[in-house]
This record gives C-alpha cells, structure tokens and sequence, in this order.
C-alpha cells in the first residue's frame, strides 16, 4: 500500500494560522465541537496563563478527512482484519460513535489501561483517549508493546491545570510553612500526568480514581495527618465530605498566588490541600439545571459525577464515577427518568442502548469534551495504515524512570481494599 505523503508544518506556522481562533482548544484539521467547554468555564483564561498546549499533532492529508465515511470505515475495518491479534482498540466512553464503534473494549480511563494490561499478546494498543490515559497505558503494559494515540493533541484540560514544577513549588512551601512533610500524603487523580504520578511515587503518596477516592482517603490518612489532593478540587472536595471533613478544613491553593494565595496558618490547620483544577465539561452543571429537570420531570432521578462541584452533587439523588453512573441506569427499573450530569456522548450512548429508560443530559447545551473530540476516524485510519507498513507514530512513551515512580504509586491504588 502507498502511504500518502505527510508533511510536518512548523508549530509556529500552526499558531500564526488566522483560522485557529483558540490555538490550545482547536485542531485546525478538524471542524470543531459546537460547544466548547473551556470556554465557558474560563478553563481556557487558566490554560493560556499556564502556557498550556498539547502536543503538536502530524499534520495529515486533507483527504483523509474528506473520504466518504463508509469507505473510510470499510478501510479500517480491513486495517483491522489485517493486524489481527496483534492490535487491540480501546475506546474511552466520551468517545463519539464514530469511534467507540472500533473499540475491542470500552471503559473509564483506569478500566482500560487495566485492559491494556491484560492484552498480553496484543502488540499494539491503539487508545481512544486522551494523552494522560495513553501514558498510563505504557505505565501498565509490558515493554514490548506499543501504545499509540491517534492525535496526539487529544489531552486533558484539567490535567493541564497542575504541571510538575508548580506541585514541586508547592510542596516546598507547605514545608515552609511548618507543616512536616512526612505527615502530608500526595494524592493525584487518575487524570493527571505521569510526571504527577511519579512525584505520588516518590514521596510517599497514591493514586486515586472517581470510584475509589473515598477509599484512597481512608489508606492516605492511615498514614499522615494532611491530604494534598491534585489537580481536581471538586473531586477532592466532594470525597472529603462524605468523609465528614468540614468544608473550612479543605483550602484551596492556587498556584498563580503567592503561597497558593494562603496563610501559614491555613495551610497549618488543613485536612486537605486541594488543588485549584477542574474538568470543564462537568464544571458546566448547575443546581439550576436539577432544578429545571426536576420542575419539567416530577419523577426525574438525577446522577452525576464527582467532578462537579459540590453544591451539584448535593444537589442530585446519586453521584459516581463513569462506571457506576452506566450501571446504576443499567440496573434502574423500565420506566424511570434520568437526568445525567456527565458528558454528552455517554448520556447519548446510555439513551440509545437502554430504551425502555427516559435519559438526558442535564446541560441542555450539546458540549462534548472538545479533547476526546479530537479524536477522529480519519486518525485511526492513519495510524493503522503505518501500522500495516510497519511504522509506528504515536507512540505514547513514559521515560524510564519516571514510570518506576508513578508505578509505585499506581501498585499503592490497586492494593487498596
């Protein structure tokens, strides 16, 4: 097969283009989301002041994108039958239609890294994610397989929000501040870095997922007094709630103000150091929105997840990680109502495959997560036909040493009850 002619256009041209009207948010490639949620929810004002951008994707030809979506479906399908064994696919459950529909397994990020894992004899993994599940992908796997992502500018805002330096910085000052450090447990959660991961490792802390946070507090106190919990303040808030923390003992350190704009007293007489980070698409849900939902369905039941805010979450009946929000539903009588506060293609997917059920978004407003919708067939086709060839591009590798270090605190997670 003759691979097309792909050519690198310098990250700087990429940027000058007038066409891209929000560098860090928009694949010039593709068209992009109706809705995009960084916008609304000021995420792009913190990514921009960071100096956040994602990996620079390959530019690919355009005809990829304007093949007819049945022969470019036809195409990977055949790709597929071709690898055989040796490749497995899997699909994130915010992935569009599209693209779930060439998954081998599907799942939240942790479940399917676990997955990657498990595929032993698979040589390749292609994940239909975003770049901080690719990377713990190639944290769990063995060394001989190879995980790829099909553009490379599929990340994460909220993992954007706390970058390695300033969590460094951070932890020095808490020390300054009088607080031991032996004292205080790092806690990330799954959607974050390697590089965060790694720190969790090495100084003594864990990871977390939405499923097991309550859990990962129990371990974490068991051993030290504070909880520096990154980069998701709502999830961190919400967890210590329900672990009876007073609100006024969970601070928030931002990283743009000196000393996390806290005290030294503050940050002395904290339970949690929460880090001031947040996922834009569920940031959107309000307790306004419940209250619509409930006024136009009297028997609604309402479930999100915990990384809205925390008036939201107390708002709705029920809140949970991805997993328990699909089997939740799954297991609800025929006939109930949902309204659902998480993104819109799983509330769709849910909708479409249990319709003996009257679910719904609670955001009346279409807003996928615009990361995850960078991924897009025409992506999976052409990194499936390199693979063919024998190429490999986009592989997703963690250094060395810094996957030993966010291993440790990976193996810290599993062996949690």
């Amino acid at each position: 097969m003759a691979l097309p002619v792909v050519t690198l256009v310098p990250a700087a041209a990429q940027m000058s283009d007038p066409t891209i009207t929000t560098p860090w948010l928009v694949d010039a490639q593709l068209d992009p989301a109706s809705c995009v949620p960084e916008e609304g929810t000021g995420a792009y004002e913190t990514l921009k002041a960071y100096g956040a951008k994602p990996l620079r994707q390959q530019r690919i030809p355009r005809e990829y994108f304007k093949m007819d979506a049945v022969e470019r479906d036809a195409r990977i399908w055949a790709l597929r039958r071709e690898l055989g064994d040796r490749l497995v696919v899997l699909g994130h459950h915010y992935q569009r239609d599209e693209v779930i529909q060439f998954a081998d397994f599907r799942g939240d990020s942790y479940k399917l890294s676990q997955l990657a894992a498990a595929q032993r004899e698979a040589e390749f993994v292609l994940f239909c994610g975003v770049h901080f599940m690719a990377e713990s992908a190639d944290i769990l796997t063995s060394d001989r397989q190879k995980i790829i992502l099909p553009n490379l500018e599929a990340g994460c805002s909220m993992a954007d929000m706390a970058k390695g330096d300033d969590v460094e910085a951070a932890w020095r000052a808490i020390g300054q501040a009088g607080v031991d450090l032996k004292t205080v447990i790092p806690v990330t959660y799954m959607n974050s870095t390697a590089e965060l991961k790694a720190f969790c490792g090495r100084n003594g802390g864990i990871v977390c997922t939405s499923s097991n946070a309550s859990r990962v507090y129990d371990w974490a106190f068991e051993r030290g007094e504070k909880i520096m919990f990154f980069p998701d303040e709502h999830l961190g808030r919400n967890t210590g709630v329900t672990k009876g923390i007073p609100e006024d003992r969970m601070v928030v350190w931002d990283p743009f103000k000196p000393m996390g704009g806290l005290t030294v007293e503050q940050i002395r007489d904290a339970t949690v150091i929460l880090w001031k980070g947040y996922c834009s698409v569920h940031a959107r849900f309000s307790v306004e929105q419940i209250e619509t939902a409930r006024a136009e369905h009297p028997s609604v039941n309402v479930i999100v997840h915990p990384e809205c805010r925390l008036e939201v979450v107390q708002a709705a009946d029920s809140a949970g990680s991805t997993e328990f929000i699909i089997d939740t539903i799954t297991a609800a009588p025929a006939g109930t109502v949902w309204a659902v506060g998480t993104e819109i293609n799983l509330v769709n997917r849910l909708n479409a495959e249990l319709p003996d059920k009257e679910i719904f978004c609670l955001d009346p407003v279409v807003c996928p997560c615009s990361t995850m919708y960078r991924v897009h067939p025409s992506y999976i086709l052409w990194t499936l036909e390199h693979l063919v060839e024998g190429e490999v591009v986009n592989q997703i590798m963690v250094a060395p040493a810094q996957a030993r270090e966010a291993l440790v605190a990976l193996d810290r997670m599993l062996a949690v009850p």
